[in-house]
């Protein structure tokens, strides 16, 4: 029997010795019991980190949606849709005013285009006590605000003010930059500005403000408080801006042409006196009123006086018509000169004849003009110049209106009276011309113009001025200027235009006529069968060229202008073009040139608003007229013409202005003024064509 086992070496004292191995199925038995025992925590933590993945996982989603819909806003604000602002949108969701709400109302043209708005803008100030080295801020703010003067900067943030104006209209980029300078000093104030959105349409029109928002010049001042007290309701004004770009554009190009220093269009509703486009050259964007120049700021159509020239003649002719003193089959002698002391009327490129009053208007003779206003007299001619509004301002919505410039009463004497036939020795403005044409092409009744849109179907208040018989003929005498007279450039085929060219001298700063200078107008309305507008067109100061063959007259400069105005505006305005060859509308203007040819009444009693008996108008017998509009020429052998000496031009043959007559030689005659187809003052005066 053997004794008990030693220790082993490496045995710990006070230890007991390892146990012996048991067999390998009872040590397998202990493993599964322990390893059973440890699985029921591993199952519970296992549990616990599936809880927490889940709910990282809605986690993370969450955090996903959040940030899509946060992309999703700014994809919107930055790219899709960035132009409303979020005090808009604020306002419209809790229906609060916001404190940027705009404190002058919008203007818009009769389309609801907008012409002016107030917008808000960021304004940099500046406290110079706090500003600690001015120069090197102001070095900053030059980089940022590279349009301002280093030097006034650095004066503006010197000092010891409390409070001085930096910039009044900063971009969000220059607001930025500025901020990011971190200046203490610098502050930002919200305020608003006027914008004028279509930049030079209906400047004259539309005015100005100042710093303060305050009107100054136009509507913007006409209807300042207006505009003031009802920011939110618009004010709509009759123009539309199609049109007056139209306008524009014509009239620059007529001055380009013939290097003229300046014009002025207009278009008036005959029915309503709505002035749909007022237009006056050289003009200026209306956003940089401190660039415009005074001659920029002028408005020649409503403070310009000029004298009217041979459209004058219209308002002589229905003068003579209304009162009587003259009738469709009347004559006057336009083969002699007439002399008042050292001057004379005479015709340019005259007839030499006896003219009827078809031919006075046709061939625009200043000497049957004089003719039929003195049968009128001084007295009587005042008198229906008054009633026509020509010798005071009219009323329109404009602060700049003139009044027109004719001779006192007491002076107005038998001189007055030949040459303001004829439209000299009277300046008015082109608003009182259009206004005066809209007054006959409406049917004689007379309203003053305006500014503001007319609903539609509106009937405006109106004093009649001139019996409805006479403005019928004399519109068809309108129609005659354009088919057979001077101003057969201005034909636009379906639109029956009719009116007068007109050419005046201008008149010197000290007295008399400055050779060269003139102003060359066209006024007329269409369509002629029933006008719808009045319209004027003027260049001032045109220059003759080539292609003109050496002229600078009404003819050859405004009347062409006035077709290319009527081809444009005439379909912006919804107007479709006739039949140039419709049989009824080509009777209804059609008027004998030489009407005692045919057989006249024997008693044809005076009419017009002398005489309430009667009304002017064709009479019985022009039916029977022949149907030629272009008559033989006729001579009074009883009084031989004078001859007159020729123009300092050359006519070529077959012009415009002179259809049959071959060229003329130059001579030193003085040129005519006024019209085309008028006559001349000798000495100082020059008299209208």
């Amino acid at each position: 029997m053997s004794g008990p086992r030693a220790p082993q070496p490496d045995a710990q004292p006070g230890r007991p010795a390892a146990a012996p191995p048991l067999p390998r199925a009872q040590a397998r038995v202990d493993d599964n019991g322990s390893r059973a025992r440890q699985s029921q925590p591993d199952l519970a933590r296992r549990a616990a980190l599936e809880r927490s993945r889940g709910r990282l996982v809605l986690t993370a989603m969450g955090f996903g949606v959040l940030f899509a819909a946060v992309g999703t806003k700014l994809a919107i604000a930055t790219m899709l849709d960035p132009r409303e602002p979020r005090r808009i949108a604020m306002q419209a969701a809790t229906g609060a005013p916001v404190a940027t709400a705009a404190s002058r109302a919008p203007i818009t043209d009769r389309n609801g285009e907008i012409l002016a708005v107030s917008l808000p803008v960021t304004e940099l100030v500046a406290n110079p006590r706090q500003i600690e080295n001015p120069a090197q801020v102001a070095d900053q703010l030059a980089r940022i605000l590279p349009q301002m003067d280093r030097a006034k900067l650095a004066a503006r943030l010197s000092g010891d003010k409390q409070f001085a104006y930096i910039a009044r209209a900063l971009t969000p980029r220059q607001t930025q930059a500025v901020n990011d300078l971190g200046v203490a000093g610098l502050e930002f104030h919200t305020s608003e500005r006027r914008y004028y959105p279509q930049g030079r349409a209906a400047v004259h029109v539309l005015g100005n403000v100042d710093v303060d928002n305050e009107g100054v010049s136009g509507v913007e001042r006409y209807f300042n408080e207006r505009l003031r007290q009802a920011p939110d309701q618009e004010l709509r004004l009759s123009i539309d801006v199609r049109v007056n770009v139209a306008l524009r554009d014509t009239l620059t190009q007529a001055i380009s042409d013939f290097n003229g220093i300046g014009g002025a269009g207009m278009l008036e509703d005959v029915r309503t006196g709505e002035i749909i486009g007022m237009v006056s050259l050289p003009d200026y964007d209306a956003g940089d009123i401190g660039g415009a120049t005074p001659e920029q700021r002028f408005n020649r159509a409503t403070v310009g006086t000029y004298e009217p020239g041979s459209t004058f003649k219209l308002l002589t002719t229905s003068m003579a018509l209304d009162y009587g003193t003259a009738n469709l089959y009347s004559t006057f002698d336009a083969g002699h000169p007439i002399r008042i002391g050292r001057f004379t009327i005479r015709d340019f490129q005259g007839k030499n004849r006896v003219l009827s009053l078809p031919e006075v208007i046709q061939f625009s003779s200043n000497i049957g003009a004089a003719r039929i206003a003195i049968q009128v007299g001084a007295q009587r001619q005042r008198e229906f110049l008054g009633r026509m509004n020509m010798l005071s301002r009219l009323h329109l919505e404009l602060p700049e209106l003139a009044t027109p410039l004719a001779p006192p009463a007491s002076l107005w004497r038998d001189a007055s009276t030949y040459t303001i036939g004829f439209g000299q020795g009277i300046s008015v403005t082109p608003l009182h011309v259009i206004n005066a044409v809209s007054t006959i092409a409406n049917g004689g009744t007379l309203r003053q113009p305006t500014l503001l849109m007319q609903p539609p179907g509106t009937q405006r208040d109106g004093v009649r001025v001139i019996t409805e018989k006479t403005t019928e003929l004399v519109r068809k005498l309108m129609r005659v200027v354009v088919t057979d007279g001077s101003g057969k450039t201005a034909e636009v085929p379906g639109y029956f235009l009719g009116g007068k060219t007109g050419t005046a001298q201008k008149a010197g700063p000290n007295g008399g006529y400055v050779q060269g200078k003139r102003i060359t107008a066209f006024a007329g309305a269409f369509p002629m069968q029933a006008p719808r507008y009045a319209i004027y067109l003027m260049i001032d100061e045109p220059k003759p060229n080539a292609h003109s063959y050496g002229y600078a007259t009404a003819g050859w400069v405004a009347a062409p202008a006035a077709a290319r105005a009527v081809a444009r505006i005439a379909p912006i305005l919804g107007m479709v073009p006739d039949d140039p060859k419709d049989p009824a509308i080509l009777q209804s203007l059609y008027v004998p040139l030489q009407p005692g040819r045919g057989p006249a009444p024997r008693n044809p009693a005076p009419t017009g608003a002398a005489q309430a008996a009667a009304q002017p108008a064709s009479q019985p017998g022009a039916a029977a007229a022949p149907a030629t509009t272009r008559p033989a020429s006729t001579r009074n052998l009883a009084t031989p013409p004078r001859p007159l000496a020729p123009p300092a031009t050359t006519t070529p043959p077959g012009t415009a202005e002179n259809p049959t007559r071959g060229p003329l030689r130059t001579t030193e005659a003085l040129p005519a003024a006024s019209g085309t187809g008028g006559g001349r003052w000798d000495n100082t005066y020059a008299a209208a064509r």
